[in-house]
Order: C-alpha cells, then sequence, then structure tokens
C-alpha cells in the first residue's frame, strides 16, 4: 500500500526517528549486497577483520554490532508508533479504528515476512524467524498496552523476561532440556510444534516474546519525547545505562549468558541499552542542536523502509543483485578490474541503484506503508 504524504507532514515528522531507521535500512541493504563477506572475507586475520567481523552475527555466546540491527529495528518501530497512534488521537480517529489499522499493519508483515522465505528452489517452506513476521507480535503486543501506566508497562516487560526464563530454564521436555545450549533449548521444540523444524543457524520463533520489551520500551520513549519532560535525553541515558549494565552483569555473571539467537534476557536488556543510548545522542544531535545537514542520505530510504527491505530480500536476492552483478561484473572485466575491486564496486552499484529507488520515490512523494 502506497501513499502520498503532504511536505507540512514531512516537516513535522522527528528527524532523529527518520535519521535511526534510514541508518538501519542502509546497513541492512548493504548487507544484503554481500559487501560486508567481502570485506571480511578479504581482511580476515587482520585488524580490519576484526573489524569488519562486527558485520556478523555472533556465532552464540557474546553480542557484534550486528547483532543490535533488529532490535534496533524493532525499538524504532514502538517509537514511531507512539507518535503515529498519538497523532491519529488528536486527529479524532476513534480507538476502534486505530486498533483496526494496528491489526492490519500486523496481518501483512506477518503476510510479508513468511512469504518472504516462503519460495525456496525445492519448493514451498513455512518458516517464522523473519524480522517481519516477529515484528508483527511485538507491535501487536506494545500497542495492547498503550495506554497503560509506564511504570506498569515496565513490569509487563519484566515479566516476558521472566517467562523467558522459566521457559528454558524449567520446561524440561527430554531432548530441549538446556536451557542456552544450540539445537537443544525449549525454543528449538516450539519451532517442531510450530514449523517441524529447528533453523540451523539456532534462531527461535519465540523470540517474539522477549524482544517485545525492544519494541515496548521504544513505545515508552516515543512518549517521552513527545511530552513536556525538560528531561528527555538525560532519561534515556539513565534507562540506557541501567538496561545496558543489567545485560552485561548477567553474562559476566553467570546469571544468563548474552545469546542474540534466542534472545536471552540479558541479550535483550544489553541490546535495549545500547538502542536507548543511540537514540538519546541522536535526539539531542538532531532534534535538539537542530544538526540535520547531513540527514538527507539516510532519509531517503528510512521514509521506505518497508519497501526497500522486501526489495532488497525478495528482488534483490532472488534476481536484482545477479543482474546486475553480471552486468558490472562484465564491464570491469574489460577494463581488467579483478578480485576485491570488482566485487566492492559490484556491492556499491547495486546499493546505490536501490538508494536511487528510493530517492525517486521520495521525490515523488510516494511512501509505502503497511
Amino acid at each position: 500500500m502506497s501513499t502520498k504524504i503532504e511536505p507540512e507532514l514531512l516537516e513535522k515528522r522527528l528527524a532523529s526517528l527518520d535519521f535511526m531507521r534510514g541508518f538501519i535500512m542502509v546497513l541492512l541493504a548493504l548487507e544484503s549486497t554481500g559487501l560486508y563477506n567481502v570485506l571480511f572475507e578479504n581482511t580476515a586475520g587482520t585488524s580490519l577483520g576484526m573489524f569488519f567481523i562486527q558485520f556478523h552475527h555472533h556465532p552464540w555466546n557474546g553480542l557484534r554490532f550486528w547483532d543490535l540491527i533488529q532490535p534496533g529495528f524493532m525499538f524504532i518501530a514502538g517509537t514511531a508508533m507512539a507518535y503515529s497512534v498519538t497523532r491519529l488521537k488528536e486527529n479524532g480517529i476513534s480507538k476502534n479504528n486505530i486498533t483496526r489499522k494496528i491489526l492490519k499493519r500486523c496481518g501483512w508483515l506477518f503476510f510479508w515476512g513468511v512469504l518472504n522465505y516462503a519460495v525456496r528452489k525445492n519448493g514451498l517452506s513455512f518458516e517464522l524467524w523473519n524480522v517481519l513476521t516477529q515484528l508483527s507480535i511485538t507491535i501487536l503486543i506494545a500497542y495492547l498496552i498503550f495506554e497503560w501506566k509506564t511504570r506498569s508497562q515496565i513490569i509487563f516487560s519484566l515479566l516476558l523476561l521472566l517467562l523467558t526464563e522459566v521457559l528454558y530454564r524449567y520446561t524440561n521436555i527430554s531432548g530441549f532440556d538446556q536451557p542456552f545450549t544450540d539445537q537443544e533449548n525449549f525454543g528449538n521444540y516450539v519451532d517442531l510444534i510450530l514449523m517441524n523444524k529447528i533453523n540451523g543457524g539456532g534462531w527461535v520463533a519465540i523470540n517474539c516474546i522477549p524482544t517485545a520489551v525492544h519494541t515496548i520500551a521504544g513505545a515508552l520513549a516515543g512518549k517521552l519525547l513527545r511530552s513536556n519532560s525538560a528531561s528527555k535525553t538525560k532519561t534515556l541515558i539513565y534507562w540506557g545505562i541501567g538496561t545496558l549494565v543489567a545485560g552485561y552483569l548477567m553474562d559476566i555473571m553467570y546469571i544468563t549468558p548474552i545469546i542474540k539467537r534466542i534472545a536471552t534476557s540479558s541479550f535483550t536488556l544489553a541490546s535495549l541499552g545500547w538502542c536507548l543510548l543511540f537514540l538519546s545522542a541522536a535526539y539531542y544531535i538532531i532534534d535538539v542542536k537542530d544538526r540535520k545537514k547531513y540527514l538527507f542520505f539516510f532519509k531517503v530510504v528510512g521514509m521506505n523502509s518497508i519497501f526497500i527491505y522486501l526489495f532488497f530480500e525478495i528482488v534483490g536476492d532472488r534476481w536484482f543483485n545477479g543482474y546486475i552483478g553480471n552486468i558490472t561484473n562484465g564491464l570491469m572485466k574489460m577494463a581488467h578490474i579483478t578480485g576485491m575491486i570488482q566485487s566492492i564496486i559490484t556491492c556499491i552499484c547495486i546499493f546505490m541503484l536501490e538508494w536511487g529507488i528510493c530517492l525517486f520515490l521520495y521525490r515523488k512523494k510516494i511512501f509505502f506503508k503497511l
């Protein structure tokens, strides 16, 4: 579904939120081109290799930069929801109509999330590990408690983390009774029930339970930024430091290891801390200090985040990347450009064409929403 947004509404948007959304989507788009793999494979064993490995998920117990992308995606979805729901209320839209709008959005997110991995070379597949299917659940949970008091929402979030701990530690299902062991935990057991298979990479569908905390926290942060509080940035920083320290302490003290692939409570808290600190920095620099000069590059992508995500995940992965790669590689071979440089140029060409599509849509004021 596409829509046009009037220029005056574009000016009223939270610039730091648009930047964060665009920043995350740019990183994901670059990853979809294979750029990070090229850079890491050609620098492995060097100090640069240690840097580029941060753009790959940690294999199990630990936290890398790339492990923060999905939490950030879910966090800003909550922040955006706080703005959109509040704006709808201010425009006189009834609660029933808002609820229908949210349910419709969650339904479409679930549909596209499933479709993203449904078509395989060897047939059809049903998988619930995609970020969009996870997001469809976390947004719904965050919306259902949106009107609660802040304290109640925080308590509810802690109960979600406690529920995660209980499910992994105390269900004691034979063969799946190792809470923090890959392929032998409760999340893997649920996947067998839901999909009749286990993800070889260790991802589990019930990650949506603990990561709902990211979306709930994002909504609370959005409410804070819309409020008249004089200490918005400080509040975000305090909560960011608190959750960050709590998450890392749980890991260091061997209470619960930080594992992104099953979204342990320690991972959820630590990653939430980074999200809050990033938002506080972006809000202070961009919205408070009004430094928006170089945001256009990210804003263009962020304004059509769902479109570009589906484009590089479905069209890019199945056709576009290969087609453009054949053209650029052919031209560079004629120019005797090979190896890593050839691969990097191909990746950048794919990304810039995708960015160009977003630029075209932005200039036409066409934005795809769910």
